[in-house]
């Protein structure tokens, strides 16, 4: 993706992160987002005029000696939905991970987050009930 395109990304990226509660911070999301791509750490998709992102951390997965695509951030703007964007980006992003022989697409959401349990599930996704996923927050 383009500066350009990373550009409209941060600044969809950061209502989705207002979305959540955090205070708008457009200059630090653009410079952080920029970052991540720019290593390989994270993939980023855009959706129409910049009204949805898609990001992907990309995880070499040692079993299978491939690689586990993780989906991290979903966020179409209110006003863009219901028009099949976050499921044109679920799609993109699943052709791009095939093709890049990727073992595994993976996500995940808060249990209460009903409509993108739907979405999810409606493009092919199930529940591991047999994965406990833990944190550990650092700060």
């Amino acid at each position: 993706m383009s500066g350009t395109d990373l550009d409209g990304a941060a600044r969809v990226l950061d209502e989705y992160r207002q979305h959540y509660g955090a205070n708008p911070a457009p200059e630090a999301v653009a410079a952080w987002l920029h970052e991540q791509a720019e290593s390989g750490r994270l993939k980023v998709w855009l959706a129409g005029d910049a009204d949805g992102v898609c990001t992907v951390a990309v995880v070499p997965a040692a079993l299978t000696l491939r690689t586990v695509w993780l989906i991290r951030d979903l966020y179409v703007r209110p006003a863009a939905r219901r028009r099949g964007l976050a499921r044109a980006l679920l799609a993109t992003v699943e052709e791009q991970a095939r093709a890049n022989g990727a073992h595994r697409l993976s996500l995940q959401t808060e249990t209460a987050n009903t409509r993108a349990l739907d979405l999810y599930a409606t493009s092919g996704f199930t529940a591991l009930t047999e994965v406990t996923v833990m944190d550990d927050v650092l700060g």
